[in-house]
């Protein structure tokens, strides 16, 4: 079995060895692995199952004004703080939902073509699939403001589901346009989660975010495409229902967040769990050997009947040591040492 494989059977919930594992990095934490190392190809080094590339809006840098960065939806993101990797939003461009007269963009496609069949070409035997982040209630969020949102939730329901539905109808143009080409799935990214509960909690979620999201999913599924959905924080309310509208693998899994043992014995046999090394908690903070341990413990605990992908649950941080990350590496490459 290659690689793809691998990863194919553990979303068909197949027991499988080696099971499958990603790391991602963010830009600070890759420059400082690679600067402790000497050695640039250490990302490829490590390796991965999975491939994959992710469209927000194509931020381009400012011209004059070091770090700020603007998507094509005109939205300004600041990455001269401590985030180099996303930034933080600044001037809304919705300022009145009542008296909404903001324009949509035209979409890039032959810009998205062109990622998609660059990362076809380089996709080797790896599970690839295309990624479409800041779907729906982030992209929201960063047109008019978080608190606008969720105050308009309650104020102004109406006038934000025209929004939301103007969203969705924008993410189906690109999500049809990637279905054209030989991929494995699609990635959905949208944060709904806090560390306790959702941000909107449950009722407005369902009203806001899961029809959309469930027009999507169908789609992907129409094409006999895996739907893979990225959300950081607590999300156990909506898993039935993500479930019930067509997902395959959740991600990221926290075990900080999510009681592991208990959460898959009643999905495990409907939902893929891509995560489980938590980044909050123990790769910034165990030692080397914790780390290893930590690892074990929880394959122990999610391997059964496969449906696992281990990695880390969300793109390593700066925090992250280097000989941590080496640590988690040599466990994810030496399987049959680690999980006897």
């Amino acid at each position: 079995m290659n690689r793809r494989d691998i990863v194919s059977a553990a979303l068909s919930h197949k027991a499988t060895n080696p099971i499958p594992y990603h790391i991602e990095f963010t830009g600070q934490s890759l420059s400082r692995l690679i600067e402790a190392t000497g050695d640039p190809d250490i990302e490829k080094k490590i390796g991965t199952y999975l491939h994959y590339t992710q469209y927000w809006g194509w931020p381009t840098e400012m011209e004059g004004k070091s770090g700020y960065f603007k998507d094509e939806f005109g939205v300004v993101w600041n990455r001269s703080g401590a985030d180099k990797d996303i930034g933080v939003m600044e001037d809304p461009q919705i300022k009145d939902l009542e008296h909404c007269d903001y324009r949509f963009p035209e979409p890039d496609i032959p810009r998205l073509r062109s990622d998609i069949e660059k990362l076809i070409a380089t996709k080797e035997d790896r599970f690839t699939f295309m990624g479409f982040g800041f779907c729906m209630y982030e992209r929201c969020w960063s047109l008019m403001g978080m608190e606008n949102v969720l105050v308009s939730m309650i104020a102004l329901p109406e006038e934000l589901e025209e929004l939301f539905d103007r969203i969705c109808e924008y993410f189906l143009r690109l999500v049809d346009v990637a279905l054209e080409y030989d991929l494995d799935g699609i990635y959905f990214g949208d944060d709904w989660g806090q560390q306790h509960g959702l941000i909107m909690g449950i009722k407005h979620w369902r009203r806001f975010i899961k029809p959309r999201m469930a027009r999507l999913y169908d789609r992907v599924k129409a094409k006999g495409k895996y739907v893979i959905q990225h959300s950081c924080g607590d999300n156990n309310e909506t898993l039935p229902e993500l479930i019930e509208i067509g997902l395959d693998c959740y991600q990221t899994f926290q075990p900080e967040i999510y009681n592991i043992t208990e959460i898959k014995k009643k999905y495990g046999d409907k939902l893929t769990f891509w995560g489980g090394v938590s980044t909050q908690k123990v790769l910034p903070y165990k030692k080397p050997k914790e780390v290893q341990e930590e690892i074990v413990r929880v394959v122990k605990a999610l391997r059964q009947d496969g449906g696992l992908i281990i990695a880390p649950t969300h793109a390593l941080p700066y925090d992250v040591s280097p000989e941590n990350i080496l640590a988690m590496a040599e466990v994810f490459q030496n399987q049959d040492r680690f999980f006897v």
